[in-house]
């Protein structure tokens, strides 16, 4: 119905946006991944996903249009609604949730707030085939669980331990790491972290 939404960022909240568009006010829920793209702009396009119920027309919106893809293939899971399915692509970034489920890690997804063992094995089940199929192949170094995963792990540990929430300590760590080009180490991620939070 909507395809997208493209304009002025009227408000920017982690969890909901304003997009002033011609005039009109749109209100739309995002992942914390879509805020964390469009925090320091002024202006964005997002793409749009309207949830119709009886009582409710919900627009979603999301920064990439694999983002949401992503999104309508897991809503697409019976137990899997528009709210879990953003729960999701605010606590996993697409890679982790994509990578889990062709590598049938039941486990990454059950720790997703709201989803269980039975539903997590009916993403994977109903998911593995078609994300295949879209061409996705996990790469090698979300696999490996060498030390850049128990740098992160010691990391949100600390950020834990210092009141940080744990969403927002994951994506910090997993911002910084991505940008930093040599190796990094605990104290600087921590530190970079604390002040990205």
């Amino acid at each position: 119905m909507i395809a997208y939404v493209k304009g002025k960022l009227a408000l920017k909240e982690p969890t909901h946006v304003i997009i002033e568009a011609n005039g009109i006010g749109y209100y739309i829920h995002i992942s914390l991944n879509t805020f964390a793209q469009i925090k320091e702009q002024e202006a964005a396009q997002l793409h749009t996903y309207l949830h119709v119920r009886e009582d409710a027309q919900t627009l979603f919106g999301f920064g990439s249009n694999e983002e949401k893809q992503l999104f309508l293939h897991l809503i697409s899971v019976s137990g899997i609604g528009p709210t879990t399915g953003l729960v999701m692509l605010s606590s996993l970034s697409a890679e982790e949730i994509k990578s889990a489920i062709i590598n049938e890690d039941v486990a990454v997804i059950q720790s997703v707030k709201g989803i269980g063992s039975k539903t997590a094995q009916r993403a994977i089940l109903e998911l593995k085939d078609k994300l295949r199929k879209e061409g996705f192949e996990p790469s090698e170094s979300k696999l490996s669980s060498g030390s850049s995963n128990t740098l992160k792990q010691e990391a949100l540990s600390a950020l834990l331990t210092l009141g940080i929430n744990k969403n927002a300590a994951q994506k910090s760590i997993e911002s910084i790491l991505k940008k930093s080009e040599v190796s990094i180490n605990l104290e600087t991620l921590i530190k970079k972290a604390l002040q990205n939070s």
